[in-house]
């Protein structure tokens, strides 16, 4: 079994505006597509994501953005549709997080104990969880809004849609390449022991790692709520 982890920095936020925080979301994009990103870097990523989508909010509440056309309102209404399906997906990955980090726990515990059964019923069970969290994304709307649209707001949002399902679909991703399953027949028994106490560690700092991301999923999924009461508020008035 194996674990790898690093860490890269993250560039420092821009001011909000339309074109600061187009600027943060390509900033972001670039991060997820790069080769060495972390799962600690992502984690960094979704709660910077959470910080846009505060930033979007409070772009809502600017006066020039209280008034809509028709033809704005008829977008807005199909982006709200879609950002309910980003909601659910993102509430998803909240709960995969939880049962891999609970998941990553009984493994440590079955290391300890020397449990190879249970160790590789784990990094198993550990696989499907990841798997079946993959499955989700083949569900969510592809659907992009065209960048001609005269609404601020729709292109932004649009925006941050498809940069949180790439992040998060990108976080799995990296997930899945975290654990291995362990060859013990291969290594005596002595090295077998040194190399749980290894393998414990970097277990430990995944845990912490998915913690992270169970933080940073629930911070974004706040902050998509706010946005989405704001824009209903505008909508509904």
């Amino acid at each position: 079994m194996a674990c790898h982890l690093r860490s890269i920095s993250l560039p420092s936020r821009l001011h909000s505006s339309e074109a600061g925080v187009q600027q943060e979301l390509q900033i972001l994009e670039a991060i997820i597509s790069s080769p060495s990103t972390t799962i600690i870097t992502m984690c960094d990523s979704l709660r910077r994501l959470g910080d846009i989508y505060g930033d979007v909010e409070e772009m809502i509440h600017l006066p020039s953005n209280q008034v809509c056309s028709s033809q704005q309102r008829k977008v807005l209404d199909e982006e709200m549709e879609s950002s309910l399906e980003l909601l659910d997906l993102c509430n998803t990955m909240q709960e995969i997080f939880v049962e891999l980090k609970a998941t990553i726990q009984e493994l440590q515990v079955a290391l300890r104990k020397g449990d190879d059964a249970t160790v590789q019923a784990k990094v198993l069970y550990y696989s499907r969880l990841v798997k079946k969290a993959k499955q989700q994304f083949k569900k969510t709307s592809k659907k992009v809004t065209s960048d001609k649209t005269d609404c601020a707001m729709v292109r932004l949002l649009t925006k941050a849609r498809e940069t949180t399902a790439s992040l998060l679909e990108s976080t799995l991703q990296l997930l899945s390449k975290q654990i291995e399953m362990p060859k013990q027949s291969l290594v005596s028994k002595a090295f077998y022991k040194r190399k749980v106490v290894c393998e414990e560690d970097q277990l430990q700092a995944l845990e912490s790692s998915i913690g992270d991301l169970e933080s940073g999923a629930g911070h974004l999924f706040r902050r998509l709520v706010q946005s989405r009461v704001s824009l209903l508020n505008i909508l509904s008035s």
